[in-house]
């Protein structure tokens, strides 16, 4: 099994911008500690971030946000992109959606998705859907994932895990894993 991590849309503005959460927060420890063991054992790190164009489908229910070329749509300070990781752009809630990252995931000859970001019930739902209908499997890292309410997050985990067979694991227990093997 060859995994990349997938963290989506930790930018400036679902962190500390328009669409800010306070639960948002609270995964970036444990996220920041998981990318370190991904890149420590050779993992792909792929950021999947918001950047929206104006006639963007998804202005009209939550307004403009992360904006295509404005420090809103670009990954926090905490998480900074080590110079092997990819940065993809996205303008729909998949990670997958006119993004090139099924490509680059072949190309890479990965099988698995870990799934990570915000949020939960939406852009990670979203991203996991369209990585099982492309044949890959799914890892959900519960403590690296988060939403608005916890009712959004745990609806969001069992989906992934009833609908896509998704493995749900902690981050520590997944980075120990990595370290293991």
């Amino acid at each position: 099994m060859k995994e990349a991590i997938i963290v989506v849309d930790m930018v400036n503005d679902f962190l500390y911008g328009k669409l800010a959460s306070e639960r948002a927060l609270a995964i970036i420890p444990n996220l920041k500690n998981l990318l370190a063991a991904a890149r420590a054992a050779g993992k792909p790190v792929i950021f999947a971030n918001d950047a929206h164009l104006p006639t963007d489908p998804e202005m009209r229910v939550w307004g403009e946000h992360a904006m295509k070329g404005t420090p809103e749509a670009q990954v926090i300070a905490e998480l900074q992109p080590a110079d092997t990781d990819f940065i993809l752009e996205k303008r729909n809630y998949s990670s997958f959606l006119e993004t090139g990252l099924e490509l680059l995931l072949r190309t890479l000859d990965v099988d698995t998705v870990v799934v990570t970001g915000l949020h939960t019930h939406m852009c990670c739902r979203h991203t996991a859907a369209d990585a099982f209908q492309r044949g890959f499997k799914v890892i959900g890292v519960p403590d690296c994932m988060n939403a608005f309410t916890e009712e959004d997050h745990l609806s969001g985990l069992d989906y992934l895990k009833n609908v896509y067979g998704a493995r749900l694991v902690s981050s520590t227990d997944l980075a120990a894993e990595w370290t293991a093997s």
